[in-house]
């Protein structure tokens, strides 16, 4: 009888009992949620001092240009101040020194500062002085309300994009596409790499323990491995159920608060009655701009239930795949140092898959997008990018027996050469000596 199920109860029980399972089960998704704002935390947060700049203009023409704000104080001097001067004064944080007409010279700005200014005070200074040039320039044309006809001339227009399939016209957004797509293809990118080195791990752990030299005495080394990828795998497959449940259960919290639809199907009719009305009231009293909703359309236009499911299957396909890799290296050497021997190439290869990824959104129809996604090593990542923009079903399916196929033969390749790396110590092999190992008989 096959010991399989009893080695994976005992090594997924074993894990998921743990407190750091599940502190960081719960925390990941709030974790991601924190690091998605902490830019905006940061430039709260971390506000610079009021600094004094004093502005030399001494063509007494630019008085108004700058003005001051909860950033900057503007103090304006009309004399003659020299570069000497300048430097023997530490209190204000920049000098703007005007000494001609800009309409006429356009060189004749310079910032001096004791120390090295900020790159955006450079470009609001240059902005400001700019915007009032243009203002100067359009007034010198003598030409009744130009500003209003130029004000006027400008024309705003919302292109909406729409892509046919199947099953009709489905709206859609490129930015949103990508976005999707670049979030599921780093989440198996990062899948793969903490689950494969999980699996690594744990068979290194074993065998430098020498506990493997007992368990390989009642239980097949194949059975052995088999049973701590599938238990590492169905532990990944835990979290992913559990980060998807808490993630629909917060959009059911914010379209029940919030009043906001999340089921495709009545979108248009919501937009166009909000449309008509100027808005629409949610039940806590607030009002839904038509753009938000429009957006909410546009997000209905994606077919989630096919990213889930397809992110799923390449994350088992892609983890087995992987996974039977780590298993082998890690019962290959004795100790973490030596992993890097063999680690490189496996590194390489999802990087170089990453990357693709990354420039796929560009284009995702694309020849090197398109091969990657079909070849086993590369596909997990780079078929998941391109998913959100359409895939044709045949495709998947293609992608998804290359990959499942191939991931059976790793598995067979990896247990030769485990049973006989792990219960070997003291040398670190050489890729001649695995490719005979493959080659030994059983």
């Amino acid at each position: 009888m096959s010991k399989i199920p009893l080695i994976i109860e005992s090594e997924y029980m074993s894990r998921v009992r743990k407190k750091s399972f599940l502190v960081m089960t719960l925390l990941t998704p709030i974790l991601m949620v924190l690091l998605c704002c902490i830019p905006a935390f940061i430039t709260l947060f971390s506000g610079a001092d009021m600094r004094n700049v004093t502005v030399v203009d001494q063509t007494g023409l630019y008085k108004d240009v700058y003005q001051s704000n909860d950033e900057y104080t503007y103090t304006y001097l009309n004399i003659e101040t020299t570069a000497e001067q300048m430097r023997s004064d530490v209190e204000p944080y920049a000098y703007i020194v005007i000494t001609d007409n800009l309409l006429n010279n356009a060189n004749a700005m310079t910032i001096y500062s004791h120390k090295q200014t900020t790159a955006t005070f450079e470009m609001d200074v240059v902005d400001r002085m700019e915007e009032y040039l243009r203002e100067e320039k359009l007034a010198s044309f003598d030409i009744p309300n130009l500003q209003q006809i130029i004000d006027e001339s400008d024309v705003d227009i919302n292109v909406s994009s729409i892509r046919f399939d199947d099953e009709g016209e489905t709206q859609t957004s490129a930015g949103l596409a990508t976005i999707v797509g670049m979030i599921s293809t780093f989440l198996i990118y990062m899948f793969l790499f903490m689950y494969g080195s999980m699996v690594m791990s744990s068979v290194m752990q074993e065998k430098t323990n020498r506990i493997v030299e007992v368990m390989v005495s009642s239980v097949k080394p194949f059975e052995l491995m088999l049973g701590k990828i599938i238990s590492v795998g169905l532990v990944g497959l835990t979290q992913i159920g559990i980060w998807v449940l808490l993630i629909v259960g917060l959009g059911l919290g914010v379209s029940v608060a919030f009043g906001i639809p999340l089921v495709a199907g009545n979108e248009a009719e919501v937009l166009a009655q909000a449309s008509n009305m100027g808005g629409m009231n949610t039940p806590m009293g607030t009002e839904i701009d038509p753009d938000m909703l429009e957006a909410m359309q546009t997000l209905a236009g994606i077919d989630f239930t096919q990213i889930v499911v397809c992110l799923i299957l390449y994350f088992i396909g892609g983890y087995v795949l992987y996974a039977s890799l780590f298993a082998a290296i890690g019962s290959a050497v004795d100790n973490e140092a030596d992993t890097n021997q063999f680690m490189i190439p496996i590194t390489v290869i999802i990087l170089f898959a990453f990357y693709v990824g990354v420039f796929s959104a560009e284009n995702p129809e694309g020849g090197m997008a398109w091969w990657c996604s079909m070849i086993p090593f590369t596909s997990p990542i780079v078929m998941m990018v391109r998913i959100p923009f359409g895939v044709a079903i045949w495709e998947i399916i293609l992608s998804l027996v290359l990959l499942f196929a191939s991931s059976i033969g790793m598995t067979w390749v990896a247990a030769r050469i485990y049973r006989v790396g792990i219960l070997l110590y003291g040398k670190k092999p050489s890729y001649k000596e695995l490719f005979k190992w493959i080659k030994y008989k059983a």
